[in-house]
């Protein structure tokens, strides 16, 4: 990291992405210590006084916001066993990190935390300029979003191992050669020690 990290808290928000019971269970091997960092990140950025969006992938009944043009979203409107990773307790933010009562919670229905959510809106009302975020997966939902608030002028930090991907190889590379260009990239232990 070249220049120390120096946030606002106040005009900060932590972006938990896709932190879902199904999504975690199809992705994390080591769950125990993956809930673990998140769950750290979230509660230093509460006990500073950062805001905390648990950003999750939700559909009405019959998937209506799906179009049989998306080709990815289109394969979970075809597939019930793909479907079941959004739906009842599958659905649900993981306990694991700890979701509070005065977080804030946005369903979307596409890969970007933004594309069509009232995310930006809550935080310009909150006049956050800074996105502290982390998901899954590496590729979806962390990629889509970078790309998204790094165009909106948003400062980015991203937590890389708390994101999480298929292929580590993709996860690496994105990490390392896309992220690093339009944010900070920091480990969750960096970030507790920067944040204070």
């Amino acid at each position: 990291m070249a220049d120390p990290l120096s946030l606002e808290p106040a005009r900060t928000a932590v972006l938990n992405m896709d932190y879902q019971n199904g999504i975690v269970a199809a992705y994390a091997q080591d769950q125990e210590a993956l809930l673990a960092r998140v769950a750290g990140v979230l509660e230093r950025g509460r006990s500073l006084g950062m805001c905390v969006i648990h950003v999750r992938v939700g559909f009405r009944p019959g998937l209506p916001e799906v179009s049989s043009r998306n080709p990815l979203f289109g394969a979970i409107r075809n597939s019930s066993r793909h479907q079941q990773l959004f739906e009842g307790d599958a659905g649900e933010i993981h306990p694991g990190v700890g979701p509070q009562k005065d977080d804030i919670f946005v369903t979307k229905h596409r890969v970007s935390a933004f594309h069509g959510t009232d995310l930006e809106v809550i935080l310009r009302a909150k006049e956050i300029d800074t996105l502290v975020l982390f998901g899954i997966a590496t590729s979806g939902v962390v990629l889509s979003t970078v790309l998204e608030a790094s165009d909106a002028d948003y400062r980015l930090v991203v937590v890389q191992d708390c994101c999480l991907d298929g292929d580590a190889e993709l996860h690496a590379n994105l990490v390392d050669k896309v992220f690093a260009r339009r944010a900070t990239v920091l480990s969750a232990g960096e970030f507790l020690a920067a944040a204070g």
